[in-house]
Formats: structure tokens, C-alpha cells, sequence
């Protein structure tokens, strides 16, 4: 079926084949498609070409960042296609439920105030690696009205026009961001239990993890500076709840060994209480040992997203802006 009033705003950076199988998710369903590509070295630029899509290279000189890539890709869709009643935007790493359209389109058509509708976003090969896991259990987020979405979602072009659109000096969180200037015009945000994406994390290592996470916790904390303020509170309980388990509580144990004679090291198992009430949280979810794992990394994060917030924080006192945080590694397409 081919949505005729619709736009896919496509972004990338080197995703290789993972592209590709994007582009075809999407090539029959839409007439309106931008590829918006951030320097890519793999082949990217020439592949979205023979798609015969819209393609807008970002100009190398200033920083990149999803954010900026969307901005690109949504206002080059709305100026020269006006026609456009419903823009969808796709991770260049995902592949488009073939149903999704059709669901979110409905979803909108019913509720007017709604500005963007998501769906359940998967990982592609779950067991590929425990990283790859874990992001599959991240992505199942609560059905209902919601105060975010991710990446991936339907959107009404007046409500984006209406905020500026995304943050363009974001290297992530944009999409939470936006979502605190949408909902403070009025709009909602729904998320409803359909299909929309598979993702492909491709991610196997510990340490593109932790990039990964260091760079959510820089999203936090700039995100808690923008709009941390009554009444919205944006990531400021995730953002003091980093700093407090991922440097202050850790500190003061260690700071406090040698005067209490080794004693203070117990506290430490505060960390253990933190995972096992996780864990009974999670069970009811997960089988009990993907509950436990998960638990565990919940906790882990503190330290990768500590050390992000310390980054932001560093780079806003000497007047600097975080540069891209990388994490996949690089495809070719084949």
C-alpha cells in the first residue's frame, strides 16, 4: 500500500547493509523519502542514490548529531513536499514493520491532539550478545500516553514546525527533548501497542556499551539543564540519581575506609540491594536470569552515565560543545 500524503525522513552515518535493508522496509510505501547522511565513508551516499531517494549530505563542518540529521531531513520534506499530512522518521539501522503506516496513521486520524505516535521498537538479533539483549529489554516501554518517544515515530508536521523542530546542538536526547516543547503546546505523545521497528544495535563489545551509555548521560544532564525547572523536572531524578551512585556514594566509601578501619566498604552492598529490588521488579517481566542480568547492567550504567554528566558539565564550564559519540562499528555496504 502506498501512503500517498506520507514522508520518511531516513538518517545515517556508515550503517552499511543495515541501510539497505532499510531502505527497502520502506521504498514501496511511501513516494516521499529523504536519505540525510552524516559524512559517511561506506558507500552509504551512492546506495540511498540508486534507491532514487532524496539524499542531503550534512555540511562536515559543523558538528553531527541525529537531532541536526532530522531537522534536515523533516524541513526539506515539509518545503518541498507541503502536500504532506504525516512524517515518519527511521534509525538508517532499522527496518519498518510493514503494518506500522497503516496503525499509526489510524492512531492519528482518531486522536487530534496527539502529535507523535511510536510503537514496540526490537532488536534484530536479541541474542547475538547479552548488549544486544539488553537494549531489546529497553525498548519495551509501557503502552499509553507517554512523555517521549525514541528515534522512530509518526509525526504531525504543524506540531514539529510549531516547536522549531529538534534541537539541533544535541548530540542526543532529541527526541525527549522536543517531546517537553510539544507537550508544553498542548500536544500528547501515544504509544501504542503495534510492530513499528527492528534495530540492529550490532553491538558486541563492553566498551561500545559503554560509549553508548556515557553518551545517554550526557543527554541527561543536558536535558535536565534545559528543562529541569517546575514544573516539567526533566531527567533531573535520573540525572542526581547518576551522580549520587555513580561518584558521590562510592566516594564517600572510599574516603571513609581508613577512619572506620575497612568498615565502610560494606556499604558497597548497597549495590546489591540496588540489583536484587530491580530484579523483583523485572522477573514479573523476564525470565529470572535475563531479570537478573538486566538488573545488574541498571546499575552498572551509573558509571558510564556519571561519566557523561561529568562531560557535559566539564564542556558547559569551558563554553566547548560534546562532539558525536560514536558507538557501532563501521559497515560497508556490500
Amino acid at each position: 500500500m502506498l501512503f500517498d500524503d506520507m514522508g520518511i525522513v531516513l538518517i545515517g552515518r556508515n550503517e552499511g547493509d543495515r541501510l539497505r535493508r532499510c531502505l527497502e522496509s520502506v521504498i514501496d510505501q511511501v513516494p516521499h523519502i529523504v536519505y540525510v547522511d552524516s559524512d559517511s565513508t561506506d558507500g552509504s551516499l551512492e546506495l540511498a542514490k540508486r534507491y532514487n531517494v532524496d539524499v542531503i549530505e550534512l555540511d562536515k563542518s559543523k558538528p553531527f548529531a541525529s537531532p541536526r540529521s532530522r531537522n534536515a531531513g523533516f524541513f526539506h520534506l515539509v518545503e518541498t513536499y507541503p502536500e504532506i499530512k504525516y512524517v515518519q522518521f527511521v534509525d538508517g539501522d532499522c527496518v519498518l514493520d510493514r503494518d506500522w503506516l497503516a496503525k499509526a496513521r489510524a492512531t492519528l486520524d482518531h486522536h487530534p491532539q496527539v502529535a507523535v505516535v511510536c510503537g514496540r521498537r526490537r532488536e534484530m538479533f536479541p541474542k547475538a550478545s547479552i548488549y544486544n539483549q539488553i537494549f531489546d529489554v529497553e525498548w519495551d516501554t509501557p503502552i499509553g500516553e507517554a512523555r517521549s518517544c525514541g528515534g522512530d515515530a509518526l509525526m504531525r508536521p504543524e506540531a514539529i514546525v510549531q516547536v522549531n523542530g529538534y534541537n539541533p546542538t544535541l548530540i542526543g536526547g532529541g527526541e525527549p527533548e522536543m517531546c517537553v516543547r510539544l507537550r508544553q503546546r498542548g500536544w500528547k505523545i501515544l504509544r501504542i501497542d503495534a510492530e513499528m521497528t527492528l534495530h540492529d544495535a550490532d553491538t558486541h563489545e563492553f566498551s561500545r556499551w559503554w560509549r553508548r551509555i556515557r553518551r545517554c548521560g550526557h543527554a541527561y544532564a543536558e536535558g535536565a539543564w534545559l528543562h529541569g525547572a517546575p514544573p516539567e523536572y526533566h531527567w533531573v531524578k535520573q540525572t542526581l540519581s547518576n551522580w549520587f551512585w555513580g561518584l558521590g556514594f562510592p566516594a564517600f566509601v572510599l574516603l571513609t575506609a581508613w577512619p572506620t578501619h575497612g568498615w565502610s566498604l560494606f556499604l558497597l552492598l548497597g549495590y546489591g540491594l540496588l540489583i536484587f529490588r530491580a530484579f523483583l521488579r523485572e522477573r514479573k517481566r523476564l525470565s529470572n536470569r535475563l531479570a537478573l542480568t538486566y538488573s545488574a547492567f541498571c546499575v552498572l550504567t551509573k558509571f558510564p552515565m556519571m561519566m557523561g554528566q561529568a562531560q557535559f558539565m566539564w564542556n558547559k564550564l569551558r563554553g566547548r560543545k560534546t562532539r558525536l559519540v560514536e558507538y557501532k562499528r563501521f559497515a560497508q555496504v556490500k
